[in-house]
């Protein structure tokens, strides 16, 4: 038998795989957010950039926002998104489309590239009362691409240190939209709708708007407070003027998703485990397990 017998017959090459677009993106002091994307576009083409709102599960989208690319030097696009339009609170997925807007079939899925964030590390001063606070945090999604995580809220109490200490836990805070801290109560809500909760008087700790403040939390009231023994607290911060209570939260910095992140220790208390932590949309509550 001759080698040429093992030959497999000729057959079409498999396509290249796609190279999809990446973009380095910044975001500076004013809250500008910049992409640069490598891409390679045909002579007179001239692509956008789609930000889409990603919609709940089994939801059709709705909600979309569309940037000029311009160019930027050799295989380079460049988009800018200014600190106004405020975007709707959720997860935007970023897409390259072209001029014509095809539909979803002629997107391309953003890759992150470089992420310069360091102008949201210091977090920012505290935003006057009335005033909505509007949060954007470019990220990399767990399957690898990029997006951007919003929040948009007319009041915020930002969460700063949090410590466990044997069976109490103490937060220091900054209220954000919300006015100052002095008269505010702190609200901690059994998630579920039952009604269910406990209020404390926060310590009142200045800053040059007054917003600034601490609180204790004793487990053991919690406890005392439960039902089942398996259950959430929600935190909140009731403000002295009136009008609905404000969630608690970390949202100013650069860190779009902290609860893998930002792991708190746990105290045992008859039989009871409990812990504080942060939610998917990096609000601060506290679980009880056990008991």
């Amino acid at each position: 038998m001759s080698m040429t017998d093992h030959v497999p017959p000729a057959g079409p090459r498999p396509a290249p795989p796609i190279e999809r677009p990446r973009a380095d993106c910044t975001v500076d002091a004013s809250g500008r957010i910049i992409w640069n994307v490598r891409l390679t576009v045909p002579d007179g083409a001239r692509p956008r950039l789609l930000l889409r709102l990603r919609p709940r599960k089994g939801q059709p989208e709705t909600v979309r926002h569309l940037l000029d690319l311009e160019p930027a030097g050799p295989d380079r696009l460049r988009a800018v998104l200014d600190p106004e339009p405020v975007l709707a609170e959720g997860r935007w997925d970023c897409y390259v489309v072209p001029a014509s807007d095809d539909g979803p079939e002629a997107r391309q899925r953003l890759l992150p590239g470089l992420r310069d964030l360091r102008a949201l590390v210091a977090g920012r001063p505290a935003q006057p009362a009335g005033a909505p606070l509007a949060v954007r945090i470019p990220y990399a999604t767990a399957d690898r691409f990029l997006a951007v995580r919003t929040w948009l809220r007319t009041g915020h109490a930002e969460a700063g240190e949090v410590r466990v200490a044997g069976h109490t836990l103490t937060v220091r805070a900054r209220l954000h939209g919300a006015g100052p801290a002095a008269g505010a109560t702190v609200l901690l809500r059994r998630r579920g709708g039952d009604g269910v909760s406990l209020r404390l008087a926060p310590r009142a700790e200045g800053g040059r708007d007054g917003g600034e403040f601490s609180f204790t939390v004793d487990y053991r009231e919690l406890l005392n407070a439960g039902g089942s023994g398996q259950e959430v607290w929600d935190l909140y911060v009731e403000r002295a003027g009136g009008g609905p209570p404000v969630r608690m939260g970390r949202l100013l910095d650069d860190v779009a998703d902290r609860k893998k992140i930002f792991v708190y220790t746990a105290v045992t208390l008859g039989g009871a485990t409990v812990r504080p932590y942060y939610t998917l949309d990096n609000d601060l509550s506290v679980e009880v397990t056990g008991g």
